[in-house]
């Protein structure tokens, strides 16, 4: 197990205790269950979480791809519950401050609440993403480029939790309903060693005047012989990979990209260097689109003559409350930031990483459809 995992498998450990503790304090559960019964409910919870995590990194199958599914929903869901019954421990202060009877009726109240959120978090996994529309104005982008559309699809994770074919199908289907003039995939495309003979034909259908590009993220490169695997995949799907390079795209307009700047933080390294290498020597005046997974160096980039930039990773922290958490390391966590006279736009993530489910917002595919400054429309 990897360190991420023994952490994560703790973490997971300690809500256990906290929230079946909570639960066993209420005359609802000892008359129904008993607190035997609830106890081991709460063992064959863990035990889910811990095997689903394990059989879903190890084997393939149908059963294992269920049991990882239950396990990973069982985790996102404990999360939300433990949240709602801990607000009423803060207000309660953890049953000191009112009666028994109230603190039971609130702990009953904030179950309840969890229920709901858990419920909510669940279907809005699920849906597909929404379609989110941006205009990005660019005083250097040539007049007869105005208008053109981006569409933007990140964090797709596949092979992660139901992230299928049949799934990734459908969202190649929403994409080229949407006519757009460039296509981008913003990192974190690969959740395992992708198979060609299942995702080229998918992502062939990918098809845009001004070509398919891709850059690097995070998962994209963490196991071994994922990155290589990737890598011939999206070639032989006609997608153009950008590491720390530039290309053009028309005539006065460049797409840049960047390799993941948390996967260099992690390894000890800024990724200061990626930026100079991919805007090296581009065509004076022209406008510059920069692909980056981790929306860092934001105002490197602004300064460097970056037009606009195009980010994920954050998935607006995925399932609330983490987006007030993800915020401290991510200031530019989810939509449009203009920075120094640059166009940021960050996605929330078209798939899902772990459990398949958000609060509040579904997934992303971003629509950004660019304008010259002063352009008459």
């Amino acid at each position: 197990m990897s360190f991420f995992g023994i952490i994560l498998t703790c973490i997971i450990t300690g809500l256990h205790l906290y929230v079946f503790a909570r639960l066993s304090s209420l005359p609802l559960f000892q008359q129904v269950l008993g607190r035997k019964v609830l106890l081991g409910c709460g063992v064959l919870l863990w035990l889910l979480f811990v095997l689903g995590r394990t059989l879903h990194r190890q084997e393939e199958g149908l059963l294992t791809e269920l049991v990882g599914f239950a396990g990973m929903q069982w985790m996102g869901s404990l999360f939300l519950l433990a949240v709602a019954l801990f607000a009423i421990d803060c207000i309660s202060g953890f049953g000191f401050f009112f009666p028994q009877t109230l603190v039971l009726r609130l702990r009953g109240a904030a179950f309840i609440c969890g229920i709901i959120l858990v419920i909510i978090a669940q279907v809005q996994g699920l849906r597909p993403p929404a379609i989110e529309h941006y205009k990005a104005t660019i005083k250097e982008l040539p007049a007869d480029l105005d208008g053109i559309k981006i569409a933007m699809i990140s964090d797709l994770h596949f092979g992660e939790m139901l992230i299928d074919a049949d799934w990734l199908k459908a969202r190649v289907q929403q994409v080229q309903a949407l006519q757009p003039d460039c296509i981008v995939l913003v990192g974190d495309i690969f959740e395992s060693t992708p198979k060609p003979a299942e995702l080229v034909p998918i992502l062939q259908q990918l098809s845009a005047p001004l070509g398919v590009f891709a850059v690097w993220g995070n998962h994209d490169i963490m196991r071994p012989g994922r990155q290589e695997a990737g890598a011939a995949v999206l070639a032989s799907a006609g997608i153009r990979l950008l590491r720390n390079e530039w290309t053009p795209l028309a005539n006065g307009l460049v797409l840049a990209g960047i390799d993941d700047l948390t996967t260099a933080h992690r390894h000890g390294k800024t990724g200061d260097t990626y930026l100079p290498r991919a805007l090296a020597n581009r065509p004076a005046g022209a406008a510059t689109i920069l692909l980056s997974h981790t929306p860092w160096l934001v105002e490197r980039a602004a300064a460097s003559g970056v037009s606009l930039m195009l980010s994920a990773h954050t998935h607006n922290g995925q399932i609330w409350p983490f987006s007030y958490l993800a915020r401290i390391l991510y200031p530019f966590i989810s939509g449009q930031y203009v920075v120094n006279d640059m166009n940021l736009i960050v996605c929330r993530g078209t798939g899902t990483w772990g459990p398949r489910m958000r609060l509040w917002q579904r997934g992303e595919i971003s629509l950004i459809r660019l304008h010259r400054a002063g352009a008459r429309r």
